[in-house]
């Protein structure tokens, strides 16, 4: 295809797409709304440009001045939002920490990243001095407390306390253009097979994933809106996939952001008491926890919103969320997306329908898919699956915010981007509506009798249940179907359930003919907890590697 070019200007300027720019534009609105961490730190925008300057000093002043992987180890705080910033604008590149993962699986991060820096809370000081003799490449840690007095270490080059270092230098920096497709941050998945694997994102994929997010959640009408007015609050930990983006969209916009450390469960309700917060995202066991818990019930949570991600949303929750209030919707994309694929969108009318139950469907589907996402389904042979809202394939999607590969690994890269499409590895339908349903991840799906059956589907039928707290489905090798599917169930509270109860609710659904008389579990155990990964998913590898032992 021809194309034209024109001549431009000797000295016309190529503005790159960098980090620095969502910061500078903080002070321009409401330069004096809040930064709040827990009970202990409350300072406006304007100190928060000083104190990212004051961070960039640190960082020049020890040798950081760009290309160095600085990691961060540290609860959701003022100090890493700070990082969010300080680390990339100073051409150095963040590294969030899960650490939730293993101390085998933190150390082979460190290490495989080539962190030169750590900036770590002083909870997590005792792992690193653990992990000490087998560091290979960091040069130094920075200590970060709550006014705790910092410890003496013999094995780690400890450089500094934050606060002090912070306060040792000048809060002026002038932060440098350079090419907006540097390395920004990176982070490991917590993949289910193998080692963790590490994603990057430059400089120009977060600017334009931001302005992604501020379109989908501010200009299209909808559910669940964010902009400036509201008070953001994130649930999720901020190693999380840069806290779903939130952290940089609400920071554009001169939000009240608040940061709650530790998750602790008094700590979390006081701050929500206190601060008011009124846009959120969390795993749907948080939600579980604000919507269940005997503490929350007096609490107003009608001014709430709150994106949904991580795992599916099941129904019952979902109407128990609304039924107190609660403005809450799905958000889907992955570690390797930045994230954001899809959000649901409800339009003018489908937004005021008052039938609860028409709402709990919309709201826990997957979601339309958002500006800039080009999102098609492609069936084992590669075929681009019809959009009627029954076949179900791969979704495989393009955007230009997807990492462009695994750090160091160039079979697993070339495995996620075959036909120049990134392969999520999760199987959904597409409906009339472009919107989208995860039927389950390519793993998940319980292959019985022939078919595919969703364990997310027959989780949601479960979930109905007014007995059941929390369900987990997985499938389980069977002589006669292939595999069939197991359930381990968590009951609420003073609730009783049998398993001849749970087959006879169940068989309503076959009666409708959602689902096959073989699909209803035959195995099904009752457990106090149900495991997790790092992130608060439901863990279906665990359960399926213990299902043996569940079951004897």
């Amino acid at each position: 295809m021809k194309i034209k070019k024109l001549p431009v200007a000797s000295q016309a300027f190529d503005y790159p797409l960098l980090i620095k720019s969502i910061l500078a534009y903080s002070t321009k609105l409401e330069p004096n709304r809040e930064i709040v961490y827990r009970d202990l730190v409350r300072y406006n925008y304007i100190t928060l440009n000083q104190r990212v300057a004051q961070l960039a000093n640190v960082l020049t002043s020890i040798g950081m001045d760009g290309a160095a992987t600085i990691a961060v180890l540290d609860y959701d705080s003022h100090r890493y939002l700070e990082c969010f910033f300080g680390i990339p604008m100073t051409g150095n590149i963040l590294h969030t920490i899960n650490w939730r993962l293993s101390a085998a699986q933190i150390l082979y991060t460190i290490n495989h990243a080539e962190d030169a820096l750590i900036i770590c809370h002083l909870d997590f000081l005792p792992l690193l001095e653990s992990l000490a003799s087998e560091l290979t490449t960091v040069k130094g840690i920075i200590v970060c407390t709550d006014g705790q007095v910092l410890p003496q270490s013999d094995k780690l080059p400890i450089l500094g306390e934050y606060e002090t270092l912070l306060s040792q230098v000048s809060s002026d920096f002038q932060f440098q253009d350079f090419d907006e497709n540097a390395v920004a941050t990176t982070f490991y998945t917590t993949g289910t097979t193998g080692n963790p694997k590490g994603v990057f994102f430059t400089h120009r994929q977060l600017v334009l994933h931001t302005l992604a997010l501020c379109f989908t959640f501010g200009t299209v009408d909808g559910t669940c809106r964010f902009n400036s007015s509201d008070v953001y609050m994130p649930l999720t930990p901020m190693f999380h996939v840069h806290a779903w983006g939130f952290p940089y969209v609400a920071t554009m916009a001169g939000a009240k952001q608040v940061y709650i450390g530790k998750f602790e469960p008094e700590v979390v309700l006081k701050c929500f008491v206190k601060e008011q917060p009124t846009f959120s995202h969390c795993v749907p066991t948080i939600l579980q926890m604000f919507v269940s818990h005997p503490a929350t019930q007096q609490i107003d949570l009608s001014k709430w919103k709150v994106v949904i991600g991580g795992s599916a949303l099941p129904k019952a929750l979902a109407k128990a969320a609304l039924q107190r209030g609660v403005d809450v919707i799905t958000g889907y994309g992955m570690s390797e997306t930045c994230p954001i694929l899809s959000t649901v969108y409800l339009n003018a009318v489908d937004k005021m329908n008052p039938d609860l139950d028409f709402q709990v469907e919309a709201r826990t589907r997957t979601g339309t898919p958002s500006v800039l996402v080009d999102l098609r389904l492609i069936d084992s042979e590669g075929q681009i699956i019809e959009s009627n809202g029954e076949d179900i394939g791969e979704i495989t999607v393009r955007t230009p915010w997807l990492t462009q590969g695994y750090f160091k690994d160039a079979e697993k890269s070339e495995e996620l981007w075959r036909d120049g499409w990134l392969h999520t590895g999760d199987v959904a339908s597409l409906n009339e509506n472009y919107s989208l349903k995860i039927s389950d991840r390519i793993k998940d799906v319980i292959k019985s009798g022939g078919e595919w059956v969703s364990s997310i589907e027959l989780e949601n039928m479960i979930g109905t249940l007014e007995a059941v707290q929390e369900v987990a489905v997985v499938g389980i090798p069977d002589e006669k179907w292939g595999e069939r599917p197991y359930a381990l169930i968590v009951l609420k509270e003073g609730k009783s359930l049998s398993k001849e109860e749970l087959k006879a609710h169940m068989k309503q659904f076959v009666e409708a003919g959602r689902i096959t008389p073989w699909t209803i579990p035959d195995a099904i155990n009752f457990t106090t907890m149900i495991p997790k990964t790092s992130v608060g998913k439901i863990d279906k590898k665990a359960i399926r590697a213990t299902v043996d032992t569940i079951l004897t």
